[in-house]
């Protein structure tokens, strides 16, 4: 046994004693913890892209059945999306229903529900629960790939291109990461192109820094998060997540022409995912207004992805009697913090000037960015024990 004493000022001398095995005990718990939730997020992930492929299977075989097949769906999913995004959440508008029915033609019966021993997999029954529950993972087990991985695939139109894809995946073991660059680098037709394909193949067996998605990365894929209908309020750092907070209240205490509406709020575009810091409504001007925090400096990459949100605003979020969107893009580099307004996205220069008086002065906003960052730090570098760094 190892020994340790400690001591106390006012407390009488206590001592513990340590296993001499307890790093081996320990290195034991860690990898089965680690281990274990690693297969829970494959498991998540099975089943929910099992379930997909099933409400996809159940979307064609009704509309198969309708004498006109093309309204007949259309009329099924707007019915459907509406009832279950108002039963479970996000996840199922007409887009994701839409992208399940082409989940199921592009994996048919045929290729997922035989498998390898000859034996059958039989779909959900509606009527029998505990039947659900041993199919779901039955079929689960037919996916060794995540959903993102599908969502990916269905945009490769080329069918042997998509089995290329999807049998490299698992062979070689790839990430979300590396199978979205592989499809982006359309590895598949160099690789036709190519004298030594073998050579080709053994290099994409190669990950880079950043490729690996950890198990927490895994449950905070934003399918996951809408499939178990959780919400996705994280921040990619605790400094930027503080200054959301302060600038949430600081914009509040403006007067009350700001009112919030939400925070970390996820939206997808095709299949890649965004995620907008803040949103208000501003009542004199009855337009929502959406913030972008960066910590780095600014660029003319800030102000296009601000103008994707404002286009994506105004489509689905403007109501009826509302103005266009504003942007305001705040940057929080050190010593140099800035605010900018996207105004030049407003239909005439008009309303641009209007919008100009109402909002708050950019320069007011930028001197409380540096402000609260400042004391952010100084608080951080306190409570580490160390003079902050100027």
């Amino acid at each position: 046994m190892t020994t340790v004493k400690m001591e106390g000022t006012a407390m009488t001398k206590k001592t513990t004693t340590v296993p001499e095995n307890y790093d081996s005990i320990r290195t034991g718990i860690v990898e089965l913890l680690k281990t274990a939730r690693s297969a829970a997020a494959r498991n998540v992930n099975s089943i929910m892209t099992a379930v997909y492929w099933d409400i996809g299977r159940r979307i064609v075989k009704f509309e198969q059945d309708g004498e006109h097949r093309a309204e007949y769906g259309d009329q099924l999913i707007e019915q459907l999306a509406g009832d279950l995004t108002r039963q479970f959440g996000r996840g199922f508008g007409r887009a994701n229903l839409w992208q399940m029915r082409a989940f199921y033609r592009a994996w048919p019966e045929a290729k997922i529900l035989q498998t390898l021993s000859g034996e059958s997999i039989t779909p959900f029954d509606t009527n029998n629960i505990e039947d659900n529950t041993s199919s779901v993972l039955a079929l689960g087990s037919r996916f060794a790939l995540p959903w993102s991985a599908y969502v990916r695939l269905l945009s490769v139109r080329n069918s042997e291109a998509r089995s290329f894809y999807e049998t490299e995946a698992l062979r070689s073991g790839w990430s979300i990461r590396q199978l979205d660059r592989q499809i982006g680098t359309q590895f598949y037709e160099r690789m036709v192109l190519s004298q030594n394909k073998a050579a080709m193949l053994e290099k994409t067996a190669n990950s880079e820094p950043g490729d690996l998605v950890t198990p927490e990365e895994a449950i905070k894929d934003p399918f996951v998060l809408e499939f178990l209908d959780l919400k996705d309020e994280f921040s990619e750092s605790d400094l930027e997540q503080a200054l959301i907070h302060r600038l949430t209240d600081f914009l509040l205490e403006l007067g009350d022409d700001f009112a919030f509406l939400g925070r970390q709020r996820r939206l997808r575009i095709d299949d890649t995912w965004f995620r907008i810091d803040l949103i208000f409504f501003h009542r004199r001007l009855r337009a929502l207004v959406i913030v972008d925090l960066k910590v780095g400096r600014f660029s003319y990459a800030d102000a296009g992805q601000m103008h994707l949100y404002l286009n994506y605003a105004s489509e689905h979020w403007m109501k009826p009697g509302e103005n266009p969107p504003v942007g305001l893009i705040l940057c929080a580099e050190k010593g140099a913090a800035e605010a900018h307004y996207a105004l030049d996205y407003l239909p005439n220069k008009v309303l641009a000037a209007e919008y100009q008086t109402v909002l708050p002065n950019e320069k007011l906003i930028a001197d409380e960015l540096e402000r609260s960052r400042r004391e952010l730090e100084q608080r951080a570098a306190a409570n580490a024990g160390r003079s902050p760094l100027q």
